[in-house]
């Protein structure tokens, strides 16, 4: 048995630095950028949303700018392979988490929790 949900929604950013990206993307949702930590400070901005809602995140990358879905889930594998019996394929295995496209060639990583509230909440889906 393992658990999943919406982590958040990322907007990836093909961009040389992210700061005007999230000074563009919090201005326009109304959100506080948030730096990350130093060492991913870089790459990765979040922005302040409120309570325990989905997480909006930008990331710099270096493919073609778009936005692609979190799910986060307390097993990450088990979560893989209950998507792939849904049709999704996995695109890359990362470190701390996993790459796949579902059928309609969105692309969506697995992620570990993310949300403070992933283990109490009500909203969380419990499979078997």
């Amino acid at each position: 048995m393992h658990k999943s949900r919406l982590a958040g929604l990322v907007i990836d950013c093909q961009v040389d630095d992210i700061n005007p990206a999230a000074t563009f993307w919090a201005g326009a949702l109304g959100y506080t950028a948030i730096a990350s930590d130093e060492e991913w400070a870089s790459k990765y901005v979040y922005l302040d949303v409120p309570g325990e809602e989905a997480r909006l995140l930008l990331q710099k990358v270096e493919h073609p700018s778009r936005v692609h879905l979190d799910i986060e889930t307390d097993n990450i594998q088990a979560e893989v392979q209950r998507l792939e019996k849904l049709g999704a394929k996995i695109v890359q295995v990362m470190e701390r988490w996993t790459v796949m496209e579902a059928p309609t060639g969105h692309r969506f990583c697995v992620v570990n929790p993310q949300r403070s509230d992933f283990h109490e909440a009500g909203d969380v889906n419990v499979w078997k």
